[in-house]
């Protein structure tokens, strides 16, 4: 086993790192609901010059072609350099949830047609699926796909959906057959601007704030069924294989954002004195500090396990839920040390109030905790449907 990158991802990294800190510093605590368009597009436009928002894409379509581990170097090493975990979050999201089910399950022309521009940081896509009453029940969607001739007919609605204030492209997953299981969704390319399309008001959210979130509404939305995403009833293999990417890859953006609050926790630690001494020097301190190192280089080492994987095609379904679960539950916990190391100092300002805010919701997106748990245990062969146990 090597636990090193090799020479180019390293400098990959250092040069995201350089453009985060330069550029995407300091924003994370503006209100999701004061949304300025015109400066989340810029910095998105220097994000695609970076390569960011295209990166696992492969180099024919605009992409940089990089393989799972090497995308989750770079967005761990745009979590460490970034104080926005939400813009990191929109990218990640609009790469691994959008882009990568086009480059999976699209046609040659749709590739061609739709993924350069949303690698290059022109155009900006955002992956609906979520509804009010089909949260962690994916499958139960209400949004119904009508075929008509050549055209397909979309009515219904989604709800927190990533990136779409901002949105020109949506991959959107909708009922072609009600009540028909895995079989029952078919996935569709939607441009935003056609006509029964519909956004909602901003969200104003606990974390991730500079990711803009909102409802999308389709009311007689007419969609060519050139631009149905694989075919018809694949939608569910689409959505589980953005899953894999998005639970591996994207979750590595807490990584490099825990490493930095514990730097920093670390320095403070130091620096703080108490009854003459550093804090530091009090194993009640101490102690926190090793416990927040333990979990974030277990989460690290189960995600890398899992990009390992991915890159290499791997069908494995208990990788990416151990690591999701592990990066999810770490980043938490590692943001209450991080406030209680501080005292009220934790409470009142600074990065590590921002990253608990930015961390509470990765306990709940691509799948709850409590999800990721029972997917772990179906595949470990537990659940109604498993096998009886033989006694020896």
């Amino acid at each position: 086993m090597n636990f090193e990158f090799d020479a180019d991802t390293e400098e990959m990294c250092a040069m995201v790192v350089a453009f985060a800190q330069r550029e995407l510093a300091g924003r994370g605590e503006a209100a999701s609901s004061t949304l300025d368009v015109g400066d989340f597009r810029r910095r998105w436009q220097l994000a695609g010059e970076q390569g960011l928002v295209g990166g696992a894409v492969p180099v024919d379509y605009g992409g940089s072609g990089l393989d799972a581990v090497a995308s989750s170097a770079v967005m761990e090493a745009l979590g460490y350099g970034s104080g926005d975990a939400g813009f990191a979050f929109s990218i990640a999201a609009h790469l691994f949830a959008s882009l990568m089910p086009i480059v999976e399950f699209g046609t040659e022309e749709q590739k061609r047609e739709w993924l350069p521009a949303l690698c290059s940081g022109e155009r900006i896509a955002a992956h609906g699926i979520t509804e009010p009453e089909a949260g962690s029940d994916a499958l139960n969607l209400r949004t119904r796909a009508v075929r008509k001739g050549d055209e397909y007919v979309l009515q219904g609605g989604k709800c927190f959906t990533t990136n779409a204030p901002v949105a020109d492209v949506f991959v959107v997953q909708a009922a072609t057959e009600p009540n028909g299981g895995f079989f029952g969704l078919t996935a569709f390319i939607v441009e935003a601007g056609t006509p029964g399309l519909s956004v909602g008001p901003v969200y104003d959210k606990v974390g991730l704030r500079g990711s803009p979130t909102s409802d999308v509404h389709f009311d007689g939305c007419v969609v060519p069924a050139r631009q149905m995403l694989g075919a018809e009833g694949m939608g569910a293999s689409v959505f589980s294989a953005s899953m894999k990417w998005e639970r591996v890859c994207l979750f590595a953006i807490y990584l490099g954002a825990m490493r930095r609050v514990l730097e920093s926790t670390v320095g403070y630690a130091g620096d703080r004195e108490q009854f003459g001494s550093p804090i530091g020097d009090f194993q009640a301190v101490s102690h926190r500090v090793v416990d927040m190192t333990l979990r974030l280089e277990c989460a690290r080492l189960l995600l890398y396990k899992a990009a390992w994987g991915l890159a290499r095609g791997s069908q494995d379904e208990i990788a990416p839920a151990l690591a999701k679960l592990a990066v999810s539950e770490a980043a938490v916990q590692l943001g209450l040390d991080a406030i209680q190391v501080r005292g009220g100092l934790g409470v009142v300002e600074g990065e590590a109030a921002t990253f608990l805010r930015d961390a509470l919701p990765s306990r709940v997106f691509s799948g709850t905790s409590e999800i990721q748990k029972n997917n772990i245990a179906r595949a470990l062969g537990l659940g109604k449907n498993r096998r009886p146990h033989r006694r020896h």
